[in-house]
């Protein structure tokens, strides 16, 4: 399973930025995948996820980010708006499948205030 995640940027506070996250021989569908982020000095943390049924995302994101899938295409977006600088990260996508945890390199979002 290779994931590959793209759509980082710089951006204004404000702003807006789509993520995607794409797999060439693995069924984004078939699994629940997450986007987790990574700003300088701190830990990783999830962010949204979706799964076949649901969508959860953590509380600063809410209202905010939108996670969704476009099977056709194989890919998982997560639309970001209402940027604010405090999600400066690194972002990744991941997905567990089979008991093995595998993750896209991640996409640099930076938003200037």
């Amino acid at each position: 399973v290779q994931l590959q995640a793209s759509g980082g940027g710089l951006v204004q506070a404000g702003g807006s930025l789509r993520l995607s996250c794409t797999a060439s021989t693995f069924t984004l569908g078939s699994s629940a995948i997450g986007w987790y982020r990574q700003a300088p000095g701190k830990e990783r943390e999830g962010v949204s996820c979706i799964s076949s049924e649901t969508t959860t995302h953590i509380d600063s994101v809410k209202g905010r980010f939108t996670i969704s899938r476009d099977n056709a295409r194989n890919t998982v977006h997560l639309q970001m708006n209402s940027l604010r600088p405090e999600d400066t990260a690194s972002y990744y996508c991941y997905t567990r499948w089979r008991g093995n945890d595998y993750w896209g390199q991640g996409t640099l979002v930076t938003v200037s205030s």
